[in-house]
């Protein structure tokens, strides 16, 4: 079994992993367009807006992140009562295993933080933001609720933006507290001055705020190695994991031996949110059961996925595997993908330009008309996500005695095919929601269907896409194969 294969087969443990995640929430707004112009009114270029996104950035971020891995939170923070407090709010409830603990503070400002994009080159930053310290009061209140959160947690996560949510005593009282309650505490530290995180088990400062704390260099592994060191005599912390980017992660411990992990990204789109990726899947993996030095790796796995996306993206369990386990997977697992991991490889595969296609169906006993079908669909994109109908689905379909394979194994045998890209399995008796998420250029189906009787057809040419009806093979249908082999 190789290395890769061991750590893979620690991902089912990320799930319901419970953290207590504290930290600055903000608001990641991506503005995305096209610059094919210079402003006559100053030398910098115009961007025609094409679409906006805005997602939880911060702790948010890394609370995102570990839901993605399958973990729960319990998520303290603090908002202004604004209309970014509210949106940001309402992004929280969003997430299904929050249990948010969400504090407003009167006159504050909810930090936005709004990038223009065109193409892969992000143009411009525009912050809105305070960083003035929060309140006495909010801060003993949110100390107290994640003192709370630790009977249910085993790894208190600290997520320090330096925004002002989190306060020297503040942080001291969390920290005593994990202590006395037996309690891991990772922090993603912000600043020169590492004293205030006195007591934490666990650091993870990149390259650049290490230097900047330590006063060291750290342009390899062993000089690294003694900034950390330095840190963690300061701090009186376990360990030190450093995110150093192209050069990869090192983990250095007080006591023991260090271990420096390679880069694994060959696709660098955007780094925004990578730091949190790592502390979420270390918190998670952590809080799962899985040592240090396996959670490193993992998170070394997360950081790599999340880099070739645009904007703070999420690293799901499922990326995980198929990272790790890629070599040995069958083409036709590959394949095989959550709706969330589909609308994140979608969104890739759009912003370079690429068409995609969509179809669906049970797919029970792959046939040649099958097999045309997706042919069929495949020319008419440059890219296909098959959805599949699940086995209840088929059930409630096709009758009690239906499928006669399982979703698992139809679904490989379809990804096996060359001209399928992704397949996505859905429960419910239509691809609807699989088609609003996935938003398809081109939709088929057999030409045993008109147009108006396709599901989606309404949705897909309502935001430019079409409706391809395919030829059918005469005398092919799963029906007939099942009548014949009972004879």
């Amino acid at each position: 079994m190789t290395l890769n294969t061991e750590i893979a087969a620690l991902v089912p443990k990320l799930k319901g992993a419970r953290v207590a995640v504290v930290g600055d929430l903000m608001l990641d707004r991506f503005v995305y367009g096209t610059a094919e112009r210079i402003s006559p009114e100053a030398p910098i270029p115009v961007v025609r807006i094409a679409r906006e996104e805005s997602m939880l950035g911060g702790a948010g971020n890394v609370v995102r992140n570990i839901v993605g891995l399958g973990g729960a939170v319990e998520f303290i923070s603090v908002v202004g009562q604004d209309p970014v407090g509210r949106e940001v709010m309402g992004l929280v409830g969003e997430l299904d295993g929050v249990e948010p603990h969400l504090l407003v503070e009167r006159g504050r400002t909810t930090t936005i933080k709004t990038r223009y994009i065109a193409g892969h080159q992000q143009m411009l930053r525009a912050d809105r933001e305070t960083s003035e310290p929060i309140g006495d009061s909010i801060a003993e209140d949110a100390a107290r609720l994640v003192c709370q959160a630790m009977a249910d947690c085993t790894v208190v996560a600290i997520s320090d933006y330096a925004k002002g949510m989190l306060i020297p005593r503040e942080i001291a009282t969390i920290i005593h507290a994990a202590k006395a309650a037996g309690r891991t505490v990772i922090v993603d530290p912000k600043g020169s001055d590492y004293s205030r995180y006195k007591g934490a088990n666990i650091l993870t400062p990149n390259a650049r705020e290490l230097a900047a704390a330590s006063g060291m260099p750290v342009s390899d592994d062993r000089s690294v190695e003694l900034a950390a060191r330095k840190i963690l005599k300061l701090a009186d912390a376990e360990a030190v994991v450093v995110t150093r980017g192209a050069d990869g992660m090192s983990v250095v411990r007080a006591r023991g031996k260090s271990l420096h992990l390679p880069a694994l990204a060959d696709d660098v789109i955007d780094v925004s949110g990578a730091g949190d990726t790592v502390v979420a899947t270390l918190a998670t993996a952590m809080a799962g059961g899985i040592d240090l030095d396996s959670a490193a790796r993992l998170a070394t796995v997360a950081a790599s996925i999340v880099v070739a996306k645009v904007g703070t993206a999420v690293a799901y369990s499922g990326d995980l595997v198929r990272a790790l386990r890629h070599d040995d997977l069958a083409t036709g697992e590959d394949k095989v993908v959550t709706l969330e991991q589909a609308v994140d490889e979608v969104g890739r595969w759009r912003r370079q330009g690429l068409k995609i296609g969509f179809t669906n169906g049970c797919f029970d006993l792959l046939h040649p008309g099958h097999v045309s079908l997706i042919g069929q669909a495949r020319a008419a994109c440059d890219r296909l996500v098959v959805g599949l109908n699940s086995d209840a689905s088929v059930k409630r379909l096709k009758g009690a005695d239906r499928p006669v394979q399982g979703e698992a194994a139809r679904a490989s045998v379809l990804g096996s095919l060359g001209n399928v890209d992704l397949v996505v399995i859905f429960a419910e008796d239509t691809p609807m929601e699989t088609i609003r998420a996935l938003k398809p250029e081109v939709l088929v189906k057999g030409a045993d269907y008109t147009k108006d009787k396709v599901v989606g057809a309404r949705e897909v040419e309502s935001w430019g896409g079409r409706v391809v009806l395919a030829k059918l093979v005469a005398g092919q249908s799963t029906s007939s194969l099942i009548a014949k082999s009972a004879r």
